[in-house]
């Protein structure tokens, strides 16, 4: 039977991030992706309102419709916005736990939104992060959690991986595609260091590229890989997204779902 994922996210109208990213993803990686949206982020010139969070009920209920009438092997949390959302979905996961969760911990968009309120930082740490089979940070989320100045090269990135460890997932992956140079991230599982490293792609269009990571790792976990055959899938996979990524003239642009698979073909 084909691996069944379950993504709880935020959902990108722009159509590169979110819970679009990940179902995306979910389909190229060949696994039945299924979704609970827990906010609607719409920004855009026209219209004064751009983010509009879900009811906890209506989270609850997607959740449920999910679990109860398909399964779940494997999820993974995106944005989750606020506190109570927060409290909600481990309260859900505790009585409904999947193989493996993946944890993203999106607080902040590539076009600057606020994605996760600050009073609800610390109940992910507190609360979810136990529960995560791996949390996927890039570096200003690794700094907002461990509230602690830049980190700038891979020793700091190793240091970062250790602290956020401690919360209790069993893996942790810096994301450093922030650092200058090198597009490097580090998987540490409490004892060891892995690090995957690519030389940087010129581009400014890499919306999407997180989110499309995590939930790469999260189908490679729900097929059965291992947590180093997961994050290297999904690293090739969100290279090659990037390197291919749409530019649609309106600033930050798309990574390319398709482009490791269409690379994978000729």
């Amino acid at each position: 039977m084909i691996a069944r994922v379950l993504t709880i996210a935020g959902s990108a109208a722009q159509g590169s991030a979110g819970i679009q990213a990940d179902l995306k993803t979910f389909q190229e990686r060949d696994v039945y992706g299924m979704a609970a949206i827990t906010a609607i982020v719409a920004n855009n010139p026209v219209t004064s309102q751009g983010m509009f969070t879900n009811s906890l009920e209506a989270v609850e209920a997607q959740f449920y419709t999910a679990v109860k009438n398909v399964g779940v092997d494997a999820a993974k949390t995106g944005m989750l916005f606020t506190k109570e959302i927060i409290s909600l979905v481990v309260g859900l996961l505790e009585e409904n736990q999947p193989r493996s969760l993946v944890v993203d911990p999106v607080m902040i968009g590539k076009m600057g939104s606020q994605l996760l309120k600050d009073d609800a930082i610390e109940e992910m740490r507190e609360r979810l992060f136990p529960l995560a089979t791996v949390i996927t940070p890039n570096l200003h989320e690794a700094e907002r959690i461990l509230e602690r100045g830049p980190i700038t090269n891979k020793e700091e990135m190793k240091r970062a991986a250790q602290s956020l460890h401690r919360f209790g997932s069993d893996y942790v992956v810096v994301k450093g595609g922030a650092l200058k140079e090198e597009a490097v991230d580090i998987l540490y599982d409490g004892s060891e260091f892995i690090e995957w490293e690519q030389p940087r792609i010129n581009t400014i269009h890499t919306s999407g590229a997180g989110c499309s990571f995590s939930a790469a790792i999260t189908a490679e976990l729900a097929k059965g890989a291992s947590m180093k055959e997961a994050v290297s899938t999904a690293k090739s996979y969100v290279t090659a997204a990037i390197e291919h990524a749409l530019d649609f003239g309106k600033g930050i642009g798309s990574t390319y779902h398709a482009a490791y698979r269409i690379s994978q073909h000729r």
